[in-house]
């Protein structure tokens, strides 16, 4: 097998990412280790200048974040108010 280079591997961990995430029953680590996937994806597509790549997971990243910012907010507001 030849040598990977650096980038290849941020490419295989970012699927690899994205793969354990769905299997996740949680959301909330579901919606993290997405986002861990996504981020190493827009690296990857970066590098390699696949802007589509790198652009729709940046979207997603984005859509992580806000719903983790949804749940984060819900479950603070819920200890606050008990």
């Amino acid at each position: 097998m030849e040598n990977m280079n650096m980038i290849e591997v941020v490419g295989y961990m970012a699927s690899v990412m994205v793969a354990i995430s769905l299997m996740m029953k949680d959301i909330i680590w579901l919606r993290w280790i997405n986002f861990v996937g996504c981020s190493l994806f827009v690296i990857y597509g970066v590098q390699i200048d696949a802007w589509p790549v790198a652009g729709m997971n940046a979207f997603v990243g984005c859509v992580n974040i806000y719903h983790l910012a949804k749940i984060y907010r819900k479950k603070f507001f819920a200890t606050a108010a008990a």
